[in-house]
């Protein structure tokens, strides 16, 4: 039973059996979503949402913060709010998933802007634990979806080129989940050239002996005129 009292004018309520800690997780998840989710609490890598059956999962870390737990339920219950149930093709799924994230967390902050904090601190934290595991990885030698994951993640270091950066910018102005599809089959086929281009690159015959000889020859010819005219 729940006792009301008053103490020095202010109305306090005392309950007998506290909420543990996932409990009031699951809550926030319902409240931010505004639907009865399903949540679950497993031993699982990360979080996850089920779109199709309304499952929250969180993950049993030991070692996580509460800020972190606020952090995914931020991001699970964008999924629930803003990513429909509906099939998109042929479109690759981790493009789609990757260029998704990035669009319904900042639907969560614009929703509800008390979660930004939580969002930064939460990112920082997996940051410094590793948790996406590129510590001792080069992150030019990531692929540009990668990266642009990793940015949106809570790394505005990561490194781009001009021109992929134009890409990272067209990310972040995805408004509904169509854009995020279309988008996601324009960056793909994109990334697939680059490939394609690279792996020509390497494929490409060098110079034979002769062939250098005879072309390091005439560069040579061709700079001692230059130098005499210079003269």
């Amino acid at each position: 039973h729940t006792r009301y009292g008053t103490v020095t004018g202010v109305q306090t309520c005392a309950l007998p059996i506290c909420m543990s800690s996932q409990e009031i997780k699951g809550n926030l998840a319902r409240l931010l979503a505004t639907e009865n989710l399903i949540v679950e609490h497993r031993k699982v890598p990360t979080a996850s949402f089920d779109v199709d059956r309304r499952v929250l999962t969180l993950p049993n870390w030991d070692r996580a913060s509460s800020v972190v737990y606020d952090m995914l339920v931020g991001h699970e219950v964008g999924h629930a709010l803003y990513t429909p149930n509906k099939d998109f093709g042929t479109v690759s799924k981790a493009f789609v998933n990757v260029l998704e994230d990035a669009r319904i967390e900042k639907m969560m902050k614009k929703q509800y802007p008390g979660l930004r904090k939580s969002f930064f601190e939460g990112y920082r934290e997996l940051w410094q634990s590793d948790f996406f595991g590129v510590k001792d990885e080069d992150p030019k030698n990531l692929s540009l979806i990668d990266r642009i994951n990793l940015y949106y993640k809570g790394n505005p270091q990561i490194p781009f080129t001009d021109e992929e950066f134009v890409w990272v910018k067209r990310v972040g102005n995805t408004n509904t989940f169509e854009d995020v599809v279309n988008l996601a089959k324009e960056l793909y086929e994109y990334a697939e050239q680059k490939e394609e281009e690279k792996v020509d690159n390497l494929d490409m015959p060098l110079p034979s002996n002769d062939q250098g000889e005879k072309q390091a020859d005439s560069e040579e010819e061709r700079s001692e005129e230059h130098t005499s005219e210079l003269q």
